[in-house]
């Protein structure tokens, strides 16, 4: 079997100004969702969106720990699920991340951290 079935490597296109293409973060493969829920298991919910619902405060700390770990789980307190379902469509359009799962009152969210002009990263 060729070694390129067993390890797949992803390049994401990345544009002259530094930021990834905008393409390249719409959509995730079956694999790369099965694979960051499995990361996500062993996270613990970094953020937690109560009533006071998604303030400017609450984007910039997500903005950042998006930045930081790439991978961040987020629970939602007495949001129901068209609520909880709003919610995640605007987190995503928001901060550039697209999410990787969603279980009951949690949601698990993703974005690469942006790689440099001209340069590649295997996933």
């Amino acid at each position: 079997m060729c070694p390129d079935k067993l390890f797949p490597i992803h390049v994401r296109v990345v544009q002259a100004a530094g930021h990834m293409d905008d393409n390249s973060l719409t959509t995730l493969t079956g694999a790369e969702r099965s694979r960051l829920r499995g990361l996500g298991q062993n996270l613990e919910p970094a953020l937690k969106v109560g009533k006071g619902g998604l303030t400017p405060e609450f984007y910039a700390e997500l903005s950042r720990l998006l930045a930081d770990r790439e991978l961040v789980k987020l629970r939602f307190l007495g949001a129901d699920r068209p609520t909880r379902a709003k919610f995640i469509a605007q987190i995503t359009e928001r901060t550039s991340c697209v999410l990787a799962g969603a279980v009951g009152h949690t949601a698990l969210f993703h974005r690469p951290k942006p790689t440099t002009v001209g340069a590649i990263s295997t996933d």
